[in-house]
């Protein structure tokens, strides 16, 4: 449920009276609540990777070892047919006693290595539609939403829903959170004994960043004992949302914002800070929910942000906002100036500079509605 005080024809924020017409939408003016069946059942691909497949991705003929990974994990999903009945004790390492042919024996849990924007995620939802199995016995979901769930639902509660499935995908491990990690791995353990296959990609630990690479070594000695269990697929390559395309554009007046937010139906206006401050208010679970039926966001006052809390909520939200392809067309600072030198430098860099790269992303999207 979405608060309706945001509904057209109400009166805007910090107003008394109703205006004639309809009011754009706002984010601070929405306060969510996210059943935990919700949860569950929205734990798909987002709808920016709803038709995403192997034969969508297009590898960098300069990085062999795109091309590479999607073969791997074309095998790893066929290698996912037949596979027993959910909710035996089995063996993570074989197929059980199914009598599915041509079922190969080694690891079952593959892991994608790579910096960001070099299409891990692509790969990943791919690899669940690949997958033959009922939409209802596969998950995919980032780390964030897989602690949440548990958050929800209870750890036991947690492991007897995922058990039922065949395929579990996570996408942005969260290596630099070492409690939620151990939360996670234990998880995992337990899902791996019911015969759950699992895929995953992470972030990298602080102080290894190194040029923005993902480290297999680190997340496989995270997870402790599952690592002997996933195979690391590496993908090399530059962020391909900047690949032969302009710098980040310029951000509008806001004149231009107010304008496009008041004519684009569905279409949220906000002022930057207060959203900043909103955020602080909603929990992270429920951002996605934040978004719903919105056709854009329009931000006045961009500005930098001012704590490492503040800007870890934005990567969220920046990471919502992507999946859905909602455009973001914002005044004041452009995106690549919301983290200040010390965060980029930080154990949190890698996250930073994906929200920067999808926030750039978006804020492109979004010149079509000023050219409407």
């Amino acid at each position: 449920m979405v608060s309706s005080s945001s509904a057209p024809g109400s009166a805007l924020p910090g107003s008394s009276s109703p205006i004639a017409g309809p009011a754009p939408l706002s984010l601070c003016a929405r306060e969510p609540r996210v059943p935990a069946d919700r949860l569950v059942a929205e734990m798909v691909p987002p709808p920016r990777f709803d038709s995403v497949r192997f034969g969508t991705y297009l590898p960098d003929p300069n990085q062999p070892s795109q091309s590479e990974a999607v073969g791997v994990l074309e095998g790893f999903a066929a290698g996912l047919d037949g596979a027993p009945a959910s909710g035996a004790r089995r063996g993570f390492l074989g197929f059980g006693r199914s009598k599915a042919p041509k079922a190969p024996a080694g690891p079952r849990g593959v892991y994608l290595d790579g910096g960001y924007g070099v299409g891990k995620t692509h790969l990943l939802a791919s690899l669940w539609h690949a997958t033959p199995a009922d939409p209802s016995r596969k998950a995919f979901g980032t780390f964030v939403e897989l602690t949440n769930l548990v958050g929800a639902l209870g750890f036991q509660q947690t492991v007897q829903t995922l058990s039922g499935h065949r395929l579990l995908c996570i996408d942005e491990f969260e290596l630099d959170d070492p409690g939620d990690t151990v939360l996670v791995s234990t998880l995992l353990r337990r899902l791996v004994e019911a015969g759950v296959a699992l895929a995953a990609t992470s972030n990298t630990l602080p102080g290894k960043l190194g040029e923005g690479r993902f480290a297999s070594a680190d997340f496989l000695r995270e997870i402790q004992g599952l690592s002997a269990h996933f195979r690391a697929v590496r993908i090399d390559g530059e962020d391909y949302r900047h690949r032969g395309l302009p710098e980040a554009p310029a951000p509008y007046s806001d004149e231009q914002v107010t304008r496009v937010a008041e004519t684009a139906e569905g279409a949220s206006l906000d002022s930057f800070p207060d959203l900043l401050d909103h955020l602080a208010r909603v929990h992270p679970s429920r951002y996605g929910a934040l978004t719903d039926g919105l056709t854009a966001v329009c931000l006045t006052g961009v500005r930098a942000v001012p704590d490492q809390s503040t800007a870890l909520r934005l990567v969220v939200l920046a990471d919502r906002l992507y999946d859905r392809e909602i455009p973001v067309l914002a005044s004041g600072l452009p995106f690549d100036r919301l983290f200040g030198e010390e965060m980029l430098r930080g154990g949190y860099r890698k996250k930073y500079f994906r929200a920067i790269s999808r926030l750039t992303a978006l804020a492109r999207d979004a010149g079509r509605l000023v050219d409407a």
